[in-house]
């Protein structure tokens, strides 16, 4: 069929669409969801047979307001909450993994590096950490109290201030995207190298083994949470780099809710976060030692359950809710 004639045929039925979205006219749900299956195949057949044409490019954008309008005039329903949280977020995930599996390998690689530049530049630790946190924890290290710095602070002030630092980190790796992901990539690289320099510091001291069970009862969540959040940022600046068959300004704002719905995910895995480096991890050394791993490989197990076989299996069973946003 030639273009003018698939215009001529279809056009008052786009027209009507128009209407409805501006609401100048009145369907009843079925009408309306007959009419959005009918835009969606026009879309299809405009992309196959006039992809240079205009008409992909005005339908695709008809059809996202005709999907906003149904959707925004819907009741909110009960249980929208756990809904969120048990469905959307696992979907959100699962179509963020192969940003995902970049962030981690970004932020391993840095932490390799870190750890290799401090092995073999004895100033690096300092560098990266600064000379008075070093100066204090070699004095801690003497005192035989190595992970003294996370008792010498009130826990309540302590878990607000941390809480909304790490808040505030994933906030920023996620809007650094807006960097055409280049953003994302140096922040994930420079929490990696300070990690990876930050381990090793405590391998020289040789209280390696005290840092592992002190640090990563908290660390573990709180580093699985940036390189998550890491995974949105590229998920949004990618939008916009590489925006497919949508147009970029399209592309661009599906991109930016669906990061954006695993940033909002990750906040209460920085809530559980900061309490425990609030109220526990000054107390993991008193602890058995099998406590701490316990912790950790809880903390673990949640962030590859949650973040990662979770949102498998919801994107391949029968689901309520769109994968994007």
């Amino acid at each position: 069929m030639r273009e003018a004639a698939f215009i001529q045929r279809n056009q008052s039925k786009w027209q009507r669409l128009e209407q409805v979205i501006q609401g100048l006219d009145g369907l009843s749900g079925d009408e309306t969801s007959s009419l959005y299956i009918e835009l969606n195949d026009d879309l299809s057949y405009a992309r196959t047979f006039y992809p240079k044409s205009n008409i992909p490019v005005y339908l695709n954008g008809l059809a996202s307001r005709l999907h906003q309008h149904i959707y925004r005039n819907q009741r909110t329903p009960r249980g929208r909450f756990l809904t969120f949280w048990r469905e959307e977020v696992p979907l959100a995930m699962a179509a963020t993994r192969k940003q995902l599996a970049l962030s981690f390998f970004v932020f391993a690689l840095a932490m390799v590096i870190g750890g290799l530049s401090a092995k073999y530049d004895e100033s690096f630790a300092r560098l990266i950490m600064g000379d008075g946190y070093v100066d204090m924890t070699l004095e801690n290290i003497k005192k035989g109290e190595p992970m003294a710095v996370y008792g010498g602070h009130d826990e309540g002030w302590m878990f607000l201030g941390i809480t909304v630092n790490n808040v505030r980190v994933a906030l920023l790796c996620f809007a650094a995207g807006l960097f055409f992901s280049f953003g994302t990539g140096f922040l994930l690289l420079y929490n990696g190298i300070m990690v990876g320099a930050f381990q090793y510091f405590f391998y020289q001291q040789g209280v390696l083994r005290e840092s592992l069970l002190t640090i990563w009862v908290h660390g573990t969540l709180e580093i699985s949470a940036i390189i998550i959040a890491g995974a949105a940022g590229f998920v949004l600046g990618n939008s916009f780099l590489f925006p497919g068959t949508y147009t970029r300004g399209e592309s661009f704002r599906h991109g930016a809710r669906l990061g954006l719905k695993v940033v909002i995910g990750l906040v209460p895995v920085f809530i559980v976060a900061g309490f425990l480096e609030s109220f526990v991890t000054r107390h993991a050394l008193e602890m058995p030692s099998y406590a701490s791993l316990a912790i950790i490989g809880l903390s673990l197990t949640f962030v590859i359950y949650y973040f990662v076989i979770l949102p498998y299996h919801a994107e391949r069973r029968p689901r309520t809710v769109e994968p994007g946003p």
